[in-house]
């Protein structure tokens, strides 16, 4: 059969080798797909909560893929791991690592001097990162669990809601 997926405005649609990297071969409909990533994402919640959390682990290419992986790994075989082709959005697929390194030593940057408040400094995190686009899936959903990530762990305030 293989997977038929329906995509509304706004989301990335995934190329065919993409879709070969479904790990859950059942799945056919974007309804299923969502509920075992749902589940999945539920999963990478419950990992942060036990997680040692500190503000350089967080702030690092290495925790953003692992984070990915385990919200995604359950689903897809390239959780986790950048994307290799260009997509609707994002920049450049080649220069993913050095878009989000720089994003990484600016975030840096903007705590250690205050330049914003921690709200401002989690939403531009969150908006720079979708629209660097590092993964082929989830960056929405990667992005605003990064910014509860960056509120609760970094700055010890509540998520957003």
């Amino acid at each position: 059969m293989g997977l038929n997926l329906k995509y509304t405005n706004g989301q990335t649609p995934l190329n065919e080798e993409e879709k070969e990297g479904l790990k859950i071969k059942s799945i056919t409909a974007h309804e299923e797909l969502d509920e075992f990533e749902q589940l999945n994402i539920e999963k990478a919640v419950e990992w942060t909560i036990h997680a040692n959390l500190k503000p350089e682990r967080i702030l690092s290419e290495k925790f953003i893929k692992e984070l990915h992986k385990k919200m995604y790994g359950a689903v897809w075989k390239w959780a986790g791991k950048f994307r290799i082709a260009d997509k609707n959005i994002g920049v450049n697929w080649m220069n993913i690592s050095v878009e989000l390194k720089n994003l990484l030593d600016d975030t840096k940057f903007w705590i250690e001097y205050n330049t914003f408040a921690p709200e401002e400094i989690a939403i531009r995190f969150k908006h720079r990162i979708v629209a660097i686009h590092c993964f082929s899936n989830g960056n929405g959903r990667h992005s605003r669990m990064m910014a509860d990530i960056i509120m609760e762990y970094i700055f010890k305030k509540e998520i957003f809601s």
